[in-house]
């Protein structure tokens, strides 16, 4: 039923309340809601905001958005500064000063009902006064004595309640009458990694690894102690959180080897005796999801490995991959767990005509319970061993309600825990993903790389989708080796970097993107060729450093950028800006907390010189009209005096972007 005074479209709100909307601590949440009455008198709204310890707040005051124009929408802004649950809800009220005021303005300059108005000002001051503190109230009682002093004339009867000061005093403890409250809404406010990362993924196996030189001698995979030795490396980049594809011992039936493509006939792959397999065929005779793969070391050295991830200030990140290989342990111990087809078979993967045979789907809908229980005992095992991020692979094709239960479940005991989805599929999949539990999501940013779609895509995410779904924008993957950089050369890493890094507030990289390796398995593909999936691929870092040939010191930069500017630690405050050429895109993200205010502008095309006029959208800055200001870049040092029209030039074989700190001149 709706109340006295009408609210609808509250927002942040997802599916009207049946999930929380999401924030971060230190994060600014804007709430907005629709709010009127009937007839002409005057309307406002606050919103009321309860924090997780069961505390009321002070009063969020809401404003009307006045370029909304006739739509009565209503604006304004939390600053969530600690970790849980919150409640907030708006409650919209009538404002009788409010309606006073506009009536006063109007007639007393034209000589209608001036007693009548001043007398129902000054009973509408004294009830104000009475809910003033004390301190204000004598500035309130000397307008309600001016409203009553007949021998004024009616301009100066009125003046003190219409004076500017005053009129803050009286809106700061407003009279508030036929007062009604919104439904009561869930924000869940999670730590500031939930929102805020940079993600360096990387294989253990591969640190260290030693290939066979002379084709007798075996490889050797590297180990955990080789891996500790990168991470010093990661951490000076600027990275917080270190991923790990599986750890776990690899399967050998039907084990793949390198560069080679799926026999849609089912033929085991050709593969040699010291193959390691894909890590994601998860399971072996040393044990499954539980265990380490022996070649890595023992569990004490995965221990030692995140103690030294601690001591460079990198969180671990784990990839959480339900399926099996067909020597996974479960699949004896629970052959419940998985589809049997009708000749008696284990089903394997598939994705005709594709066959994955060293991989068993497990089945949900057989024993769920027992399935998640055992999932859940999983999870705990390895938040015991220092493990605070899970980075989940192919959450699409499990149970939504699944996840929700699971990550309700582990969320209760561990709410600092981190869920990333790794699920590449439909929009509305990836949403409720994102809406019952997951953290973060990647995203279709690979695969959008003209400024249309960037545009578009931003808009959607930034403004659509922002109250649930938290994007991290991964610049190449080991399955996504995008054609862009296949062939755009060393600009198109640089300008992938810079746009994944000022986008969107979390961003990752793939070990081997600051090498710029860029070839493909084959034409068409988005296969790396020799797939480190399955093969050892050691890198000489220190070579490639000696070279010059590393886009190193170029990620170092963006990542101390996002650190320095709070703006670019938020999605809510994206803003668009127009070049007149279809290759440069522009837009800025500002914090007026802060006083920060970022204005990238980049060129999308990696073989050629770009130029444009930039026509900024000066309120989006907080600037006025024709007002100059200073854009000081943070990639070159170069400072610029602007305006609201802007020539650019970009060379993308000199530095394809500007990263424009906004400022007013000195």
């Amino acid at each position: 039923m709706i109340g006295r005074i009408p609210i609808t479209n509250v927002r942040p709100v997802v599916d009207c309340g049946r999930w929380p909307a999401k924030a971060a601590v230190g994060e600014t949440v804007p709430v907005t809601a629709t709010v009127f009455r009937e007839g002409h008198d005057m309307v406002a709204a606050d919103v009321v905001v309860i924090a997780p310890d069961g505390s009321r707040q002070p009063f969020n005051r809401m404003h009307k958005l006045p370029d909304i124009g006739t739509t009565d929408r209503w604006e304004t802004s939390l600053r969530v500064d600690r970790e849980g649950m919150w409640t907030f809800r708006v409650e919209a009220w009538g404002d009788p000063i409010g309606t006073w005021r506009h009536d006063a303005e109007i007639k007393v300059p034209l000589g209608q009902d001036v007693d009548l108005v001043c007398e129902t000002g000054a009973q509408l001051h004294e009830r104000a006064a009475g809910a003033a503190p004390k301190a204000s109230r004598p500035a309130i009682l000397k307008a309600v004595t001016a409203l009553r002093d007949a021998d004024r004339s009616p301009e100066d009867r009125i003046a003190p309640a219409l004076d500017p000061d005053l009129v803050a005093v009286v809106d700061a403890h407003p009279v508030r009458e036929l007062v009604t409250p919104s439904e009561d809404y869930l924000l869940l406010v999670e730590r500031e990694r939930a929102r805020f990362s940079a993600w360096y993924e990387f294989f253990p196996r591969s640190e260290g690894a030693k290939l066979s030189e002379n084709g007798v001698d075996p490889p050797r995979s590297g180990t955990f102690k080789d891996a500790a030795k990168r991470l010093p490396a990661v951490a000076a980049m600027g990275f917080d959180v270190v991923y790990l594809p599986p750890i776990h011992p690899i399967g050998t039936a039907f084990r793949k080897g390198p560069n080679t493509p799926e026999f849609p006939g089912g033929r085991p792959q050709d593969i040699g005796p010291h193959d390691p397999g894909s890590p994601w065929a998860i399971g072996a005779a040393e044990g499954g999801h539980d265990a380490v793969h022996p070649d890595l070391g023992t569990i004490d050295d995965f221990d030692a490995f995140v103690a030294e991830a601690k001591r460079n200030n990198l969180e671990v990140a784990l990839d959480l991959a339900l399926q099996c290989s067909p020597d996974h342990p479960w699949v004896k111990e629970h052959p419940e767990w998985f589809t049997v087809r009708v000749d008696g078979t284990i089903a394997y993967a598939e994705n005709p005509p594709k066959k994955y045979q060293d991989i068993y789907p497990i089945n949900f809908d057989n024993d769920p319970d027992g399935i998640r229980q055992e999932v859940k005992r999983v999870v705990d095992h390895w938040i015991d061993h220092g493990v605070t991020i899970f980075r989940v692979d192919n959450p699409h094709t499990k149970p939504v309600a699944f996840w929700e239960l699971l990550i309700g479940e582990v969320r209760k005991e561990h709410p600092e825990i981190i869920w990333l989805a790794e699920a590449f599929t439909k929009p509305p999949m990836m949403a409720t993903l994102a809406k019952v539990g997951f953290t973060q999501s990647y995203t279709y940013f690979t695969w959008r790389n003209e400024r249309w779609e960037l545009e578009e895509y931003l808009t959607e995410l930034s403004q659509e989708t922002v109250d649930f779904l938290r994007p991290n924008f991964f610049v190449n993957t080991p399955d996504i080796l995008h054609a862009y950089l296949q062939y755009g050369g060393p600009p198109a890493f640089k300008i992938r970097a810079a746009l994944a890094s000022t986008m969107s507030p979390s961003w990752g990289v793939y070990s081997g993107y600051e090498l710029y390796e860029h070839v493909a398995v084959r034409p068409g593909s988005e296969e790396y060729l020799d797939s480190e999936k399955y093969q050892y691929r050691p890198r000489d870092w220190a070579a490639a450093e000696r070279s010059g040939r590393t886009l190193t010191p170029y990620i170092t930069r963006l990542n101390e950028i996002r650190k320095q500017h709070p703006a670019l630690r938020q999605l809510r405050n994206f803003r668009w800006h127009t070049p007149d050429n279809d290759q440069i895109i522009a837009f800025s993200k500002r914090d007026e907390l802060f006083n920060d205010c970022v204005l990238v502008v980049v060129n999308l095309d990696s073989h050629s010189v770009r130029e444009a006029t930039l026509h900024v959208d000066m309120a989006a800055l907080g600037l006025e009209p024709g007002e100059a200001f200073e854009v000081h870049d943070e990639l070159t040092g170069a400072t610029w005096t602007w305006g609201e029209h802007n020539y650019v030039r970009l060379d993308p074989f000199f530095e394809p972007a500007h990263i424009f700190v906004v400022r007013r001149p000195q």
